[in-house]
């Protein structure tokens, strides 16, 4: 009788009822499919997490891809710039070769022409001295002479026709 003067036992007995009448109930069906439901909740975004991670790999992998094709086309265009750059250069030099043969050119016909011009005014010059020295000498002789008027004419022609 000890026994049922125990309160430990008292409280043994009604866990007893209790979890009894929670089985006759249908609770535990009921946790049970809770937790199923959770369990799946937990499954279904773990899912979902795991789809998102693929995603994420694919895009990454895409984006990698994608930066190599890049780096690829930007070294491309880097190049093509340095040889066309380089082309540029060697024109720009011919050009301005070219243009320094030119313009050498051009003061050399300047000088020459300058030369001919002036060797040209140095003749002419010579030319009009001596006609000048020439008419003196023949008046200075005519005069000593006696004058004609059609020496005098000549005379005067002569100046006119050596220039």
């Amino acid at each position: 009788m000890e026994l049922l003067l125990d309160s430990h036992f008292w409280v043994a007995v009604a866990f007893v009822v209790f979890v009894g009448v929670l089985i006759v109930a249908g609770v535990h069906r009921l946790v049970w499919k809770m937790l199923g439901d959770a369990g799946a909740k937990v499954q279904a975004q773990l899912d979902e997490a795991e789809a998102l991670r693929n995603e994420a790999k694919a895009l990454l992998e895409q984006v990698k891809a994608q930066k190599e094709g890049s780096d690829k086309l930007a070294a491309e265009m880097l190049a093509n710039a340095e040889e066309e750059a380089k082309r540029l250069q060697a024109e720009a030099q011919t050009r301005l070769a070219e243009q320094l043969e030119r313009r050498g050119q051009m003061a050399e016909r300047k000088i020459a022409q300058a030369e001919a011009q002036a060797a040209a005014e140095v003749r002419a010059a010579a030319a009009e001295l001596a006609a000048v020295m020439a008419e003196e000498v023949l008046v200075k002789r005519l005069a000593a002479s006696k004058t004609d008027p059609l020496v005098d004419k000549a005379i005067g022609q002569l100046a006119g026709k050596l220039q």
